[in-house]
């Protein structure tokens, strides 16, 4: 017999609990389950780049999460402490206090249940469609999966939540994907290829280094370690063009994504710059899907493939992957401390750093998981493409979408996809990062197309390049909070998540201070948050402010906080303040009552400017009126 759930979310990423924690607090019962030992995705595994640009941009739960992990190290160690300015107002706090901030939100939410060490086996499907439907709409009913010791355990549940990076659930439900690049000409995107390919982005670890001698710990050398791998990098030390071994630019043999962590922790990430790579571009490709599936690769559709869901068709390429890129990376490190050829200077700084004892504990100081970045994507109602980050006809914002549920103000990015020649400086391609203005992400990426009751929360619907202002573990906290509301609401009213509202869907993030739209002087928590977010929400922001001069898409973000986080923040985005307390004038206050109306709203009952009348307190009014109106007309 099936235990039965309200909700059922596999995958406890960042994503994967921000959609338990929704649906759990509005009073589902929610099972969250995780194929690994540790919660938490990249929050919990070392994070080099907390995924947003401007402290702005931040809400929601994701929020929330930085503000607790912000007080713990208050509390830990006091509100002037070199602790708590590291932790950057607790978006770059150690993977251990954030694995501990994760743990505890959920242990506050009884009516979400945890599962750890469950993989997928299989997913049961229910259809009234005659049999030689090719893609027939169905509901998914029970999921099979199997635990550490090899037993199985069959769940039903109401609604179902995909939060695995690697879009696990939406395949064995048999939704088509896609894996690798669109050709330029598909959706119009400057930064794809020509062609059409299978490339993804690489996959790699992030180690977590200190040089703290009371927590520090020897690296390892890997299994089979073979240090004829390594010797080529003797030669860009000796011909300088490696001089340091940490740092953001070429010289540095090791990348690092942020400032350091608290207490003496550094992240080392796969930057643009290195000429030596914790990534192995190329290798990754059989990580997304096992190279099988109902998928969509190379820009050929494989519709009559409909290959079943393997649990170790999945595991086997995977643990290859993953062992192939953890050898790497201890290897890497190993040499270049221990190698008697490596420059003694050069040894010597690099030996004083080492594991942390109080890292990792489960998985011998060294993350479980490696960073992936990309992996299936969907084929749903919506594709997230690079014209969704392109500012509106002479507008300061990016085109609007009435149906947003989260923000993104990263840059769009890609890491790089393949490598040709060596392994040490040689030529990799496929990367990309433009500055683009903060994005609204709707929520027809979440949706299945033939599915009543599958949410996606990671694999969302995109383009390989709109895919890179989306995979964040900012953005994937709010399409997970969004996709917990959905499921909510469907539950409650017993619908297909199809039929839920999305205004009443906006309506509940905006109440529990989640942005759809980024307004960069009216905060979670401030009075009008609410109001100012609905208005965004029909519009009512788009077109204030002019278009940047420098370009379409150059010069529209803010001055670096260089005393922050070692540049990786950046003041507010410009033409992106509601300017509240500004008088209404005549000539916005009617433009206002059109987009009003458009809302439904009765112009006749809109306040009219009288010279002290603010834009706020406009806003504040016509959102009243709003209230008044019925979510699902």
């Amino acid at each position: 017999m099936a235990s039965e759930y309200d909700v059922l979310v596999y995958g406890a990423t960042p994503a994967g609990i921000s959609a338990a924690l929704a649906a759990g607090r509005a009073g589902n019962r929610v099972l969250l389950v995780e194929p690994g030992t540790r919660l938490g995705g990249r929050l919990s595994q070392g994070i080099a780049h907390p995924g947003f640009t401007s402290f702005e941009a931040r809400s929601g739960l994701y929020l929330e999460f930085c503000r607790r992990v912000s007080a713990h190290y208050a509390h830990a160690f006091g509100g002037k402490s070199a602790q708590l300015r590291a932790c950057q107002q607790g978006s770059l706090g150690e993977p251990g206090v954030n694995l501990a901030v994760l743990e505890q939100m959920l242990a506050e939410v009884p009516a979400v249940e945890i599962r750890r060490l469950w993989s997928l086996e299989a997913l049961k499907c229910s259809t009234n469609a005659p049999q030689d439907q090719p893609d027939p709409d169905r509901s998914a009913e029970v999921a099979v999966f199997v635990d550490d010791s090899g037993t199985k355990h069959t769940l039903a549940a109401h609604y179902f939540i995909d939060a695995t990076y690697e879009g696990d659930l939406l395949a064995a439900a048999k939704v088509p994907y896609r894996v690798g690049r669109e050709a330029q000409t598909e959706f119009s995107e400057s930064l794809a290829p020509e062609k059409a390919d299978d490339a993804m982005q690489a996959i790699y670890f992030q180690p977590v280094l200190t040089n703290e001698p009371g927590n520090r710990l020897p690296v390892p050398a890997p299994e089979r370690y073979q240090r004829k791998e390594f010797v080529p990098i003797l030669g860009l030390l000796k011909e300088g063009r490696i001089r340091h071994p940490f740092g953001t630019g070429p010289d540095a043999a090791f990348q690092t994504g942020t400032a350091p962590l608290p207490n003496h922790k550094l992240v080392l990430t796969d930057g643009f710059e290195g000429l030596v790579r914790l990534s192995l571009p190329g290798t990754q490709a059989g990580w997304a899907d096992g190279d099988g599936g109902v998928a969509i690769r190379g820009g050929v559709e494989r519709d009559t493939l409909v290959a079943p869901f393997s649990r170790l068709g999945l595991s086997i390429p995977r643990d290859r992957i993953r062992t192939e890129h953890r050898n790497w990376t201890l290897g890497l490190l190993f040499f270049l401390q221990t190698d008697s050829a490596v420059p003694a200077a050069f040894r010597t700084e690099l030996a004083g750093w080492g594991f942390p004892a109080d890292e990792f504990r489960d998985s011998v100081h060294f993350p479980e998981q490696p960073v992936v970045r990309e992996a299936r994507r969907m084929v749903g109602f919506r594709v997230f493409t690079q014209r969704d980050t392109e500012c509106g006809e002479n507008d300061a914002r990016s085109v609007f979408s009435q149906q947003s549920v989260a923000v993104s103000d990263a840059s769009l990015s890609s890491h790089f996809t393949q490598l040709d020649g060596s392994r040490f400086g040689g030529r990799v391609s496929g990367g990309f990062s433009v500055v683009v203005p903060p994005v609204q992400i709707p929520a027809g990426v979440l949706f299945p197309r033939h599915v009543d009751n599958l949410l996606v929360a990671c694999a969302v619907g995109a383009s390989h390049v709109g895919f890179g202002m989306v995979n964040h573990e900012s953005v994937w906290m709010s399409l997970g909070e969004a996709a917990g509301h959905i499921a909510h609401l469907a539950n409650t009213r017993k619908r297909s998540i199809h039929r839920v509202s999305i205004a009443a869907v906006q309506r509940r993030l905006h109440a529990t201070g989640s942005a759809t739209l980024y307004v960069s002087d009216v905060p979670p928590g401030h009075p009008q948050f609410e109001a100012v977010q609905w208005w965004g929400s029909v519009g009512g922001f788009h077109g204030l402010e002019h278009a940047p001069q420098e370009g379409k898409n150059r010069g529209i973000r803010g001055a670096a906080l260089s005393a922050q986080g070692g540049g990786l923040f950046f003041e507010a985005f410009p033409g992106h303040a509601a300017r509240t307390e500004t008088v209404l004038d005549a000539g916005l206050a009617g433009r206002w009552a059109l987009v009003a109306q458009a809302s439904g709203i009765e112009s006749g009952k809109l306040p009219r400017p009288d010279g002290s009348l603010t834009r706020g307190a406009w806003i504040l009014s016509a959102y009243k009126l709003a209230l008044e109106l019925p979510v699902d007309r």
